[in-house]
């Protein structure tokens, strides 16, 4: 009953605006530029409210009722059954049946979270990070490696970035001399590392022992600490909170504490 009641207020617009169209046209030669401006408008203004008007009763017309689903029949489908049935029944036209189509699409679709959303929902809102260098931010695997070069993992620069928007991030490495230390802070800079301020030099630690390296960690008490070594990660689960083993497999006997994962930017959902 409220269909057809739209459907004769629409035909009843339709019929004032013709008539309207018809003494408008008949007054034009009386008016003045500003009188035919504003009877301009206000014909836009009925059209647009007409137009308005229109598009929604084509969806809201509904078809006549259907058998019932069966029980197995999951919500999900019948979601998608529904938004078929209004769109074939509430216009004729393929293509502005296909336009809502695309309209619901897009209203349902799930917003895919920012990477900074990720960052701090994996780690728990924590505020304090250290991470080692070495098969981590680095390409390279050892120290002896180092030596000869310094190159940063391409995949990695974005996730360190938006760690140092929300956490004090700390990185270490164990090196042979001094020359090393230069080409890693070289390597850093080149990458981009401190231009958005969250790191700076002075945050980049570096130590002559794997021992050196687990004391900077337990001194600063991080929330998080991201190692490749499994030595150092089972003897800091007993004192930091949480960590993360870079390692191609997860090992036996990890402590709860403790998650294992590929790479940093793996654990982050970047790869």
């Amino acid at each position: 009953m409220a269909d057809y009641s739209k459907e004769d207020f629409l035909q009843l617009i339709k019929r004032v605006g013709a008539l309207f169209t018809i003494k408008i046209s008949n007054l034009f030669r009386n008016l003045d530029s500003r009188s035919v401006g504003a009877i301009a408008g206000l014909a836009f203004a009925v059209v647009f409210t007409w137009r308005l008007l229109r598009t929604p009763s084509g969806l809201q017309r509904r078809q006549p009722k259907r058998q019932a689903s069966t029980p197995g029949t999951s919500s999900a489908s019948s979601h998608a059954n529904a938004n078929v049935n209004v769109i074939s029944s509430g216009s004729s036209n393929p293509s502005e049946a296909s336009r809502t189509q695309n309209v619901i699409d897009e209203f349902f679709q799930p917003v895919k979270p920012t990477l900074g959303q990720i960052v701090r929902q994996r780690l728990s809102e924590g505020r304090k990070v250290t991470c080692r260098l070495l098969g981590v931010i680095l390409e390279e695997s050892s120290p002896e490696e180092l030596q000869k070069q310094a190159t940063v993992r391409s995949s990695v620069v974005e996730v360190l970035l938006e760690i140092t928007k929300f956490c004090d991030l700390y990185l270490m490495e164990r090196v042979l001399d001094d020359e090393t230390e230069k080409k890693v802070l070289l390597a850093l800079e080149d990458a981009g590392i401190f231009t958005s301020g969250g790191l700076v030099k002075d945050k980049v630690l570096f130590c002559s022992t794997e021992i050196g390296r687990t004391s900077f960690v337990r001194q600063l008490e991080p929330d998080w600490h991201v190692d490749t070594n499994p030595e150092i990660v089972t003897q800091l689960a007993r004192f930091i909170k949480y960590q993360l083993h870079i390692s191609p497999i997860k090992p036996e006997g990890t402590a709860a504490n403790v998650y294992t994962s590929t790479s940093l930017e793996q654990f982050f959902g970047c790869i």
